[in-house]
């Protein structure tokens, strides 16, 4: 394996963190401080721009429009965008989207790919996962209330509710899970549904408050009702009873995905922490840098950072070379491992911070209300644990 990053990112990789920083993240504070619909038109002239440099969807295929990233030369990129909140969001490669269009890529039939994919691929519309259910434990995925019952012209009728659909509030349709057959095996009860949003029968019925936030637009989590809500035959992506196996592949380079998100998080928390060490005095002429528990933040989160990240990109090579099932204890462990590195690494500098720390005067506040569910979310760290000691 090759430490350094590959050629075709390697030239790539200043000039978007130039971007992020010079264009990305001065539009922050109208994240921290607004609605996300009040930011949305600085959003749209970074990603017109993202496309006239031909870095619009890194991660897919360029027959579709992207760059043809491989998946360690996207994690390599996506640690630079994820120095910023707003930073895959500006390229295309933002979740739940990009993991929705992996699947619709690879499953859908022609007329969805019409109807759902290619909107996503042009950045038009946006879309939502629905999985999780406010009554269900989300660590067992396969045991869910949401039912989708067979109507006499063919379609279906779906009920059931969901929450902490990310994104919901203005996408334009739900991939939504929901059991077709209770009686089968534990992975073969439940299927996937393109819904959507305006479907008759189904609602959002509020942004779920985090911490004290429900956002608004893409920057939220949703919870949604299906009430009788009826889809036609076409509405079923990949065959009945797949829904449990499609999500559990959309799940596994997800989490790439997602790490090397949190490892550009927790560049920039440290980026924080060192500045803020050097320019904080104590006491006339006495920078909190001398400080020897501050020494030690650093010199920690330097250390975890670089070996959480040679950990994900490890598990993006084996993934590459052998199959998301022969990596998954790798990804298993990352999934733990760099999740606690990054709020770690927010929470040293929220430290270093003091009052403002916990402000909305820095982004760190941001860190830490969304990124806390990285423990909990795409199966929790306890699950994840019990995985990686079960196959060892």
């Amino acid at each position: 394996m090759d430490f350094a990053p590959p050629p075709r990112v390697a030239a790539l990789l200043p000039e978007v963190e130039a971007f992020v920083a010079e264009r990305v993240v001065p539009l922050e504070p109208a994240l921290l401080h607004g609605p996300f619909r009040d930011a949305l038109p600085a959003l749209e002239e970074c990603r017109a721009e993202v496309r006239r440099r031909g870095w619009w969807l890194p991660q897919i295929a360029a027959e579709h429009g992207g760059m043809g990233l491989s998946l360690v030369e996207f994690g390599w990129l996506a640690a630079v965008l994820g120095q910023s909140p707003a930073g895959h969001y500006v390229f295309g490669c933002q979740a739940p989207d990009a993991g929705n269009l992996e699947i619709l890529l690879e499953l859908a039939t022609p007329g969805q790919r019409e109807r759902f994919a290619r909107p996503l691929l042009s950045g038009a519309a946006r879309s939502c996962f629905a999985m999780t259910e406010p009554e269900r434990a989300g660590s067992n995925p396969v045991w869910m209330d949401t039912r989708a019952r067979r109507t006499d012209g063919g379609g279906w009728a779906i009920d059931g509710r969901k929450w902490f659909a990310s994104g919901a509030d203005g996408a334009a349709f739900a991939v939504v899970m929901a059991v077709t057959d209770p009686d089968a095996p534990p992975h073969r009860r439940a299927s996937l549904f393109l819904v959507p949003m305006d479907t008759p029968g189904f609602a959002r019925v509020r942004n779920v408050p985090v911490m004290g936030h429900a956002g608004d637009g893409w920057a939220s989590h949703g919870e949604l009702a299906f009430e009788g809500c009826r889809v036609g035959p076409e509405a079923l992506l990949g065959g009945e009873g797949e829904g449990f196996a499609i999500a559990q592949a959309r799940l596994g380079p997800g989490r790439i995905h997602h790490a090397m998100r949190w490892i550009g998080v927790a560049e920039r928390s440290l980026d924080l922490l060192c500045r803020r060490a050097l320019a904080r005095e104590i006491a006339p002429g006495e920078p909190l840098a001398r400080r020897p528990e501050v020494a030690g933040w650093i010199a920690d989160t330097r250390a975890e950072i670089d070996a959480a990240r040679l950990a994900v990109l490890h598990a993006a090579w084996r993934i590459e070379r052998e199959g998301a099932r022969a990596a998954r204890s790798e990804v298993s462990a990352i999934k733990f491992t760099v999740a606690g590195v990054m709020l770690r690494a927010v929470d040293r500098a929220i430290q270093a911070h003091g009052a403002l720390g916990v402000s909305d005067d820095t982004v760190l506040s941001w860190f830490y209300r969304q990124e806390r569910a990285a423990r909990i979310y795409d199966g929790p760290d306890e699950v994840h644990r019990q995985s990686v000691a079960r196959q060892i």
